[in-house]
C-alpha cells in the first residue's frame, strides 16, 4: 500500500486543474471572447440631437417663420451581411478561444504528469540505491571479516568502503533532483515552490497501444487545439466574406421633429449613405487583408495538423519501444543479473572470485534496476503527452 502522505497522480491533476494561474487566465479569456458576440453583431449606437434652428441674432426670438426648435433621431444601418458576418467571425473566434483553453488544460495536465513520473522516477531510483547501499554495506562486512580472519585483503575493504560512499553520493545528487522536480511541480499545481511534495505513484497498468492511424482519427476529432484551428480558419473566412461588403455603403435613417411656436410644427425624414470615395485606399485593401488572414489561417490548420500525427508517431513509438524492453527487463535481463549477484556473493564468501567481480554484479543489478524504473516513467511520460495531443485520456490519464 502507498504510504498515507503518497500525493496521487490524480490529486495533482485535480489541485492543478483547480489553482493553475496558466488555465485560470486561458478561461478567462475565453469568457471575454464571447462576450465580443453581441458587440460585433449589434447596430451602432443611435444619435439624438437638440437644436435651436434659424433663431434671429437680434433678439433670438420665435416669431420668424424659420425659427423653429429641432429634435433629430438618427440611426446608421450597415449594408446587409456586414453585422452578420462580423458575429459570425466573432463567435468563431470565441469558440477558439474556448478549444484554447481547454488545450491549455490538457498541456497542463500532460507537463504535470511528466514532472510526476520524473520525480516518481527518482523516488523509487532512490529507494533502489539505498537498498544497493545496504548491501555493499553487507559485502563490507564480509570483506572486514575475511580480511581479519587472514583469507581476504585489505584492498577488498577500501574497495568496499569506496564503494559505500560513491553509492551515498549518487544518492546525494539523486535528492537534489527530487528538490528541483518538486519545486517544478509545485508551480504547476499553483502552490509556494517549497510546499512539501510526498512520495509519489510510478505503478500503473501498461496499455496495449492500438495502430497509430487509431491515435490519429482520434486527435482529428477531439484535439482541442486542431478544433480550434478549424474555428480560426472559419472566422477568417467570415472576416473576408464581411471585407468584401465593405465596399457596399452603409445608411443612415434620420427622423426630425422641428417645434414652431407661432407657426405650424414640421417633421423630417431623411436617408443618408456612405459613398466608398476612397476605396482603393481602404476598403479594397481591407479585402485583400482578411483573403491573406483566411489562407494564412488554412495554413496554420494544415501545419498543426501535420504537425499532431507527426508527434504522435513519435510518442507511439517510444511508449512502445518502453513497453517491451519493461517485459524484457522484467523477465529475462534482470532475473538473470540478480542470480549472477547471488552466485558471485557465494563464491566470494570461499575465495573463488575477487571483491571486484562481486561489486560489478552488484551494481550491474542496480543498473538494471534503475533502468527499469526509467523506463516506466518514460511509458508513462509518453502516454501522458498522447493524451493531450488525441484530447482524450488514453493510456493512464487522471
Amino acid at each position: 500500500l502507498a504510504p498515507a502522505n503518497t500525493l496521487t497522480l490524480a490529486a495533482a491533476v485535480t489541485i492543478a486543474r483547480d489553482g493553475n494561474p496558466a488555465l485560470q487566465a486561458a478561461r478567462l479569456e475565453a469568457d471575454a471572447a464571447e462576450e465580443r458576440i453581441s458587440q460585433a453583431g449589434a447596430l451602432p449606437d443611435p444619435r439624438l440631437s437638440f437644436g435651436l434652428m434659424n433663431r434671429p441674432i437680434d433678439g433670438f426670438g420665435t416669431g420668424v417663420q424659420m425659427t423653429m426648435n429641432s429634435v433629430q433621431l438618427s440611426q446608421r444601418f450597415p449594408w446587409p451581411g456586414k453585422l452578420g458576418f462580423a458575429e459570425e467571425r466573432a463567435r468563431r473566434l470565441s469558440e477558439a478561444e474556448r478549444f484554447d483553453a481547454s488545450e491549455v488544460e490538457l498541456q497542463l495536465i500532460a507537463r504535470v504528469k511528466s514532472v510526476y513520473f520524473r520525480a516518481a522516477y527518482i523516488d523509487r531510483a532512490i529507494g533502489i540505491m539505498e537498498g544497493t547501499r545496504e548491501l555493499l554495506r553487507g559485502f563490507l562486512e564480509v570483506s572486514s571479516t575475511r580480511y581479519a580472519v587472514g583469507e581476504g585483503l585489505q584492498q577488498d575493504v577500501l574497495q568496499a568502503q569506496v564503494s559505500v560512499a560513491q553509492m551515498t553520493e549518487d544518492i546525494t545528487v539523486m535528492e537534489q533532483n527530487r528538490l528541483v522536480l518538486s519545486a517544478r511541480l509545485n508551480a504547476l499545481l499553483g502552490r509556494e515552490a517549497s510546499t512539501p511534495i510526498g512520495p509519489l505513484e510510478l505503478e500503473g497498468d501498461l496499455a496495449v497501444l492500438g495502430p497509430v492511424d487509431s491515435l490519429m482519427n482520434l486527435a482529428v476529432e477531439d484535439r482541442p487545439a486542431l478544433r480550434a484551428a478549424q474555428e480560426r480558419a472559419r472566422a477568417a473566412e467570415a472576416g473576408y466574406r464581411a471585407a468584401r461588403r465593405a465596399v457596399y455603403p452603409d445608411f443612415t435613417v434620420t427622423l426630425g421633429y422641428g417645434e414652431r411656436p407661432q407657426f405650424v410644427d414640421l417633421a423630417t425624414v431623411m436617408v443618408g449613405v456612405t459613398i466608398p470615395l476612397w476605396a482603393g485606399a481602404r476598403q479594397l485593401p481591407l479585402r485583400r487583408e482578411m483573403a491573406a488572414m483566411r489562407s494564412m489561417e488554412e495554413a496554420r490548420e494544415r501545419d498543426l495538423y501535420n504537425e499532431t500525427l507527426a508527434r504522435i508517431a513519435e510518442l507511439h513509438a517510444e511508449a512502445q519501444r518502453a513497453r517491451n524492453l519493461l517485459v524484457l527487463y522484467a523477465e529475462a535481463i534482470l532475473p538473470q543479473a540478480q542470480a549472477s549477484v547471488e552466485s558471485a556473493l557465494s563464491a566470494y564468501r570461499v575465495g573463488r572470485v575477487d571483491y571486484l567481480t562481486l561489486v560489478q554484479n552488484q551494481m550491474t543489478v542496480n543498473r538494471y534496476e534503475i533502468e527499469t524504473v526509467r523506463l516506466r516513467s518514460d511509458y508513462h511520460r509518453a502516454m501522458a503527452e498522447l493524451d493531450a495531443l488525441i484530447g482524450t485520456p488514453y493510456g493512464d490519464g487522471a
